[in-house]
């Protein structure tokens, strides 16, 4: 298996659907418009490819000066633990660079894995959810 990692290569909104489904990521996948609309207003979009198919996404919002919020990050399932979450983030840094902190919101399911890429918890942070 030899991964091929892009930055912003423009993806179809049914592709990130199918990666969002088998990674086990809750996203609004039965809303094609509006994972469109995510990606198209993402200006940091990291991608990994086995041959012509998207097997991962690491999905930014960057003014790559200060702050990066990473909003996706999602493997397919049969492509996990293999180091790609890990290179889609270390790609991710590389492109924000060393002034800009990367920040995100995790999943429960996914608390344990954070630490282990250099994630950082932190408890002074604050959220206004979205309704819908």
């Amino acid at each position: 298996m030899e991964i091929q990692f892009r930055i912003n290569e423009k993806l179809s909104a049914q592709d990130v659907i199918d990666v969002f489904k088998s990674s086990g990521i809750t996203r609004p996948v039965d809303d094609v418009k509006r994972i469109q609309t995510m990606l198209d207003n993402s200006n940091l979009i990291v991608s990994a490819w086995n041959g012509t198919e998207l097997i991962g996404i690491a999905r930014s919002v960057t003014d790559y000066s200060y702050c990066c919020y990473l909003s996706d990050l999602a493997i397919k399932k049969q492509h996990q633990k293999f180091g790609i979450g890990k290179t889609l983030i270390e790609l991710t840094q590389e492109a924000i660079g060393e002034q800009t902190m990367l920040l995100l919101l995790s999943n429960i399911s996914a608390m344990e894995y954070y630490p282990k890429v250099g994630f950082e918890k932190v408890e002074n942070g604050y959220i206004i959810k979205r309704k819908a």
